[in-house]
């Protein structure tokens, strides 16, 4: 995940959807795109036009922010998902949820994508029983990803559990929150993938 300097909340706001980037905090009346559904700057209500290109970058973008990418790692995702077999923008999807911190997330083991990338790169997550510190880990059905045993006690880890009925598990994922584990059961399929994004227009942006 790519060091953000500014504010997360801002980036909701511009991107004028709900990015999940401070985990609870999200989900209470304190959540600044709640209080403030425009975009920031003194200019962030008036009533603009945008451009082809425009409105193209805005999905690149939104969709970069909400996995917590670098402008050169997304990048890197496009070129692997255009080089792939599948239709290059649902390529592209699939590979950024089935990273491995976007899967400890949607597991409900962490409550944010900043907080499980934490999670794996500080040792506390197993792959297939190894310990895997890599947030960009792609998994592959099967996999069985887990707590490791003496990080489940964890503050953050259970009081992520305690929240996750907040949001459902992706269908293609199964949790066993009572074992600290989660299988991924298949690869995740357009239908699947909830974020609410035109990958058609990112594949139009990077061809233009």
């Amino acid at each position: 995940m790519s060091c953000i300097n500014d504010s997360v909340c801002k980036l909701c706001r511009r991107e004028n959807m709900k990015l999940f980037l401070k985990g609870d905090r999200c989900y209470t009346d304190k959540c600044a795109f709640e209080r403030r559904p425009y975009p920031p700057g003194q200019h962030g209500q008036a009533r603009l036009k945008f451009s082809e290109f425009a409105l193209q970058l805005r999905e690149k973008q939104k969709t970069k922010r909400y996995y917590g990418l670098s402008e050169k790692q997304f990048q890197r995702y496009f070129d692997m998902a255009d080089r792939s077999k599948d239709v290059t923008g649902t390529g592209l999807l699939k590979l950024l949820e089935t990273r491995l911190d976007n899967v400890v997330y949607s597991l409900g083991y962490a409550n944010s994508r900043r907080e499980a990338r934490q999670l794996v790169s500080h040792q506390h997550i197993l792959v297939n029983g190894r310990r895997v510190n890599v947030a960009s880990y792609i998994v592959k059905k099967g996999d069985v990803i887990e707590v490791d045993q003496k990080s489940r006690e964890m503050n953050k880890i259970l009081s992520a559990i305690q929240s996750v009925a907040r949001r459902s598990v992706p269908s293609w994922l199964e949790a066993d929150h009572g074992s600290f584990k989660g299988t991924v059961k298949d690869l995740p399929t357009r239908e699947e993938i909830t974020l609410p994004v035109e990958e058609n227009m990112i594949v139009e942006y990077y061809s233009r």
